[in-house]
């Protein structure tokens, strides 16, 4: 038996998110039926995800690992997964690794974008929070904080089973493209929601609805239960993860 490494791109408006469900249509649920199918096995193969993503958020570069005995070469397994997915669900790559490799543990970088739309187009409404207008000057002074080993805790949903909530963010910055205002955030991990959360939070500073030092303590002085502002989930995208 080998162990593949997946990467994969997904539109997730149609799916309850990564993490599999017993009721309900996820990504790491197809992709098992899928890899289940083109082994022929009757019993269950996990695909390890390097990260789970929420109800309605996608992804361009998602990695994930299986174990799978085939024939195929990485080329084929490549198509005969596809052919057993929707089309929101596509493996990229193939790349056979050792054993010893983990998608979510080996991980060193994460890559995400948020995309905020200022114009009518109906064509952006799954992929992107519909604004009026934003201002990127402000938005950056406010990122810019963002960089750096900081505990989280206050922008991120709460999990008693996490051992800390510290992230050391290497990236985080606004740029405009058009009509398209794109937030770029790198980071070695991050936590439940937190993308969401730090978006959310800098455009409520922005439109005034929260205090520029609100939103420093949030950072400086990390507590549970912080009042904060999240985004939706349509607008963000995992771009990339990184390994060794």
């Amino acid at each position: 038996m080998d162990r593949y490494k997946l990467t994969i791109q997904y539109d997730g408006s149609g799916f309850f998110g990564w993490q599999l469900q017993k009721k309900e249509r996820t990504i790491q649920g197809v992709l098992e039926l899928a890899v289940q199918k083109v082994s022929g096995s009757k019993d269950r193969i996990p695909v390890h995800g390097a990260g789970r993503t929420d109800t309605g958020v996608h992804a361009l570069g998602q990695v994930a690992h299986v174990d799978i005995e085939t024939r195929l070469n990485e080329d084929d397994l490549k198509n005969a997964l596809n052919g057993n997915l929707p089309l929101e669900c596509r493996v990229m790559d193939i790349e056979k690794v050792n054993k010893g490799f983990q998608a979510r543990f080996d991980a060193t970088k994460r890559h995400y974008q948020y995309q905020c739309f200022t114009g009518d187009s109906i064509l952006y409404k799954n992929q992107s929070w519909h604004l009026q207008k934003m201002d990127l000057r402000r938005l950056n002074q406010l990122a810019i904080h963002l960089v750096g080993d900081h505990d989280f805790l206050s922008l991120s949903k709460f999990r008693e089973d996490m051992d800390h909530t510290r992230c050391i963010i290497y990236k985080s910055e606004w740029k405009s493209d058009g009509k398209m205002v794109i937030f770029h955030i790198t980071g070695n991990r991050f936590l439940h929601h937190m993308v969401r959360y730090l978006v959310g939070t800098m455009i409520a500073v922005v439109e005034k609805r929260f205090s520029e030092e609100d939103f420093l303590s949030l950072i400086m002085n990390p507590q549970k239960d912080a009042r904060i502002f999240k985004a939706p989930a349509e607008g963000l995208i995992l771009i990339q993860v990184d390994y060794e």
